[in-house]
């Protein structure tokens, strides 16, 4: 791993909304691939049905996250 690219996890890492952020796009993907395998959408209809419920869900895992912090901050 580079330094620049270290850097950058290290940057992502520490903050509630870069995890948010990463949670979200894996959310997102991995949503996507089980809406088309489960009911045979195309890739464009799953990612739409997709990317509501993730992005839903990053938004309350950085809520949680921020609460989390706050009360266990060392």
């Amino acid at each position: 791993m580079t330094e620049f690219s270290s850097g950058i996890f290290k940057v992502i890492a520490s903050t509630s909304a870069g995890r948010a952020l990463v949670y979200t796009v894996g959310h997102v993907i991995i949503a996507m691939t089980v809406v088309s395998v489960l009911t045979g959408a195309s890739l464009w209809e799953a990612g739409l049905v997709a990317l509501v419920e993730p992005t839903i869900n990053g938004f309350w895992y950085y809520i949680l996250d921020k609460i989390w912090s706050a009360k266990f901050k060392n």
